[in-house]
């Protein structure tokens, strides 16, 4: 009966290797008494196993039969331990010993573990599954807001020019304006002045020309054919020149900055860039001067790559507002393909003046640089003396045009811009652009008749006063002398009043 009892001790303390084991300590030889409401009837020799709990096992074994281990000794993790119950039962016979067999608890899992204090009612959990859904569909929707509008077109902010890159290979940023310049404001149109310019175009039927006249002061103008888009010629370099000295302005480019004239850039036509060899290098402000003074090409295709090319040069002018005005090719364009309007020039001209594209201290320079013009056969020949005329030419077989801004001896200021469209290297178009500039001068610089003087009635050769005019020295030393006038006569003064007897003009002499 001992080695069963061992046996069934060892038993009942097998537990799984996986997991660790709480240790109980219990004296030995204590023996807890329960009482039985029914005992059962147990064989003599037979031992009787309880539990922990003090409860009587219902299961008998004879030391010589092998019954089955019983199952209650060892239970399963998932299997939740029996609960404690206190029942009375009857006292084993005296011939039978009795022994406590200890039976562990198992604990259960962590996360199995359920407070009550945490459970919810159905509704508090639809309540909380609800509030979750809510804050995830409003991070959702915050996202999807956001992708959504860094992807709409209508946020992003168009570039006005593209990358440009100098010689060096310097990457240049973008300029900041986006927005197209505001055009010139006219008033109304000079009706004498229109006249004149028309009676000039009836009087040169094989020439077509396009005339813009502005008054800066108070907006009056002239508009003959000003909306046609016409070759440009060498006019196109007045834009050019102006981007050239916005990218000044915004730092991009120095006046002193070194370029070099590629290959590719050296063209014939006007400028003496032309006979230099590649690799020669000029100051920028250099550069620009000669693209207008001496009309330079090779010049101007520098200041064309120094911008950043055709394209990034054609939506510069896109950005002021300009939209006849385009370079479709590198100088000198013979054929005509690069275009301009006189209202576009005039306009562009006009906004350079007022300091709208470029700075004060750039449009000083910009003038300058035009004032050097060497042709001076077209808008200056109609001009005085005393007027100045800042202005570029343009001159291709089949156009000749001239563009600028006229200051009169008077303080007017006011934009001319002639194109005329004539047979292959007609003169009269340089003889009418020169007549057009006289009739528009003589039309600025005209001053009201002055009103006469009616206050001055005295004719300037009539009744002088003997005062003034009758010297002393013309009395007579010959003729009758009052008493008491012997003092000579060169001692009266010439300030006191002459009686009327000593003027000889009334009383000669005899």
């Amino acid at each position: 009966m001992s080695e069963l009892g061992n046996k069934r001790r060892t038993s009942s303390r097998r537990q799984p290797a996986n997991r660790r084991q709480r240790s109980r300590t219990v004296s030995q030889g204590e023996v807890k008494k329960v009482k039985v409401p029914k005992p059962q009837p147990v064989e003599p020799g037979a031992t009787v196993v309880t539990n922990s709990y003090n409860n009587v096992l219902p299961y008998q074994v004879t030391p010589k039969t092998r019954k089955p281990k019983p199952q209650g000794l060892v239970m399963p993790t998932a299997v939740k331990p029996i609960p404690t119950t206190t029942r009375q039962m009857s006292a084993p016979p005296k011939n039978v010993k009795v022994k406590t067999v200890r039976v562990q608890r198992q604990p259960v899992p962590m996360g199995r573990r359920v407070s009550k204090k945490t459970r919810l009612k159905p509704m508090a959990r639809a309540f909380l599954y609800a509030i979750r859904l809510l804050i995830v569909g409003v991070g959702i929707g915050a996202i999807v807001g956001t992708v959504l509008s860094v992807l709409d077109p209508a946020n992003r902010v168009p570039s006005t020019t593209p990358t440009a890159s100098n010689n060096s290979g310097q990457v240049q940023p973008k300029p900041a304006t986006t927005n197209p310049t505001p055009a010139l404001s006219t008033s109304q149109e000079i009706p004498t002045l229109k006249n004149a310019v028309q009676e000039l175009a009836a009087a040169n039927p094989n020439l077509t020309p396009a005339v813009f006249l502005v008054d800066l002061d108070n907006g009056g103008y002239v508009n003959l054919n000003a909306d046609n888009s016409l070759p440009a010629a060498s006019t196109i370099k007045v834009p050019i020149l102006i981007a050239f000295f916005q990218d000044v302005d915004a730092g991009k480019i120095r006046l002193d900055e070194m370029l070099t004239i590629q290959k590719e850039m050296i063209v014939g036509g006007s400028g003496d860039f032309q006979y230099k060899p590649a690799g020669t290098q000029y100051p920028a402000l250099e550069v620009a001067t000669k693209m207008i003074t001496v009309s330079d090409n090779t010049a101007t295709n520098m200041l064309i790559a120094r911008l950043g090319g055709i394209e990034a040069v054609n939506q510069r002018f896109q950005s002021w507002g300009l939209t006849s005005t385009v370079i479709r090719n590198p100088l000198p364009d013979l054929s005509g393909t690069n275009t301009t309007t006189p209202k576009e020039l005039g306009n562009l001209l006009a906004m350079v003046s007022q300091g709208k594209l470029v700075t004060m201290r750039s449009r000083d320079q910009i003038l300058d640089i035009m004032r050097r013009t060497q042709r001076d056969q077209l808008l200056p020949a109609g001009l005085d003396a005393g007027a100045r005329a800042y202005h570029k030419t343009g001159d291709i077989g089949t156009l000749l045009a001239d563009a600028g801004i006229i200051d009169t001896p008077t303080g007017k200021r006011y934009i001319a811009v002639v194109m005329v469209q004539r047979p292959n290297n007609d003169p009269r178009a340089e003889k009418f652009i020169s007549s057009v500039s006289r009739a528009a001068y003589q039309e600025f610089t005209q001053t009201p008749p002055t009103p006469s003087n009616t206050t001055n009635t005295i004719p300037p050769t009539g009744y002088q006063s003997p005062v003034i005019n009758a010297p002393v020295t013309t009395i007579p030393t010959n003729t009758y002398q009052p008493p008491g006038m012997n003092a000579p006569a060169t001692t009266i003064p010439t300030n006191v009043y002459q009686p009327p007897a000593v003027n000889q003009q009334y009383y000669p002499p005899r």
